[in-house]
């Protein structure tokens, strides 16, 4: 037990996401409902990881998810952009009846969950009505990218509930394209530098490449229409192995 790592991401310098402490990892698909919002998250294909393993930031690799290599060849930068700051700090609030909604728009993952039922910014002046308060909850927890944090009004506690430490590979099946790295669980995410971004239950890492907020998504891969390969339109199956991922 004393050999066991604690789960970890470090941003590597020009490269690729370093992952440490064997990690599990998945695809994570955005289900529509049967007007095609997002509505709910589907676990996909699952991979075997060891406890460490390299994933693709730049977008490039010809094994995704994993890290061959190729931003060394694209010259890829990466250069972390982030703010350091606290997520409240970074987040504009919105208060309703019950609950308090901060909002820190520039981590926008464009998942669409805080649109079914009506825009969250809207619903929550209305968090008085028990149905509506549900919704609320259920839009805020489904966002990836911590973007939307609820708080009780009364008491200033986080509504929501804690994840299991993981990694999911987002696949937006109603925009047929791929999204980001959603981290879960509190894992630590490291700077190249080797300081620790604050610690969240819920943050998505851009893997596209083109973010201007690095290393968090902000939903480029939508506009760029970034495509992994992971789960083609066909739905054939594609292989990638994280022991052929490790960089130099």
């Amino acid at each position: 037990m004393g050999d066991e790592q604690e789960p970890k991401i470090v941003v590597m310098k020009r490269g690729p996401y370093r992952v440490l402490g064997k990690v599990p990892l998945a695809l994570q698909m955005i289900t529509p409902n049967s007007a095609r919002e997002s509505w709910d998250w589907t676990e996909g294909r699952s991979f075997e990881t060891a406890n460490e393993y390299f994933l693709c930031r730049c977008g490039q690799s010809k094994n995704k998810p994993f890290c061959d290599n190729s931003h060394l060849a694209v010259g890829f930068e990466g250069e972390e952009t982030a703010s350091r700051r606290p997520l409240a700090r970074q987040s504009v609030q919105e208060v309703g009846p019950t609950m308090v909604l901060d909002d820190a728009e520039q981590y926008c993952a464009f998942a669409r969950f805080c649109d079914p039922g009506g825009k969250i910014w809207s619903l929550i002046r209305r968090t008085d009505d028990p149905q509506i308060a549900e919704l609320v909850v259920r839009e805020a927890n489904h966002c990836p990218a911590g973007r939307l944090v609820l708080h009780d009004k009364k008491t200033g506690e986080m509504i929501e509930s804690p994840l299991p430490p993981s990694i999911g590979l987002v696949e937006d099946t109603a925009l047929h394209c791929s999204g980001p790295i959603w981290v879960r669980g509190g894992v630590r995410i490291e700077s190249q530098d080797g300081k620790a971004y604050e610690r969240r239950n819920r943050v998505t890492l851009c893997r596209c490449g083109a973010s201007d907020n690095m290393p968090f998504c902000n939903g480029s891969h939508a506009s760029i229409r970034f495509r992994d390969g992971l789960v083609p339109e066909q739905g054939h199956r594609t292989t990638a192995h994280p022991e052929e991922s490790r960089p130099p």
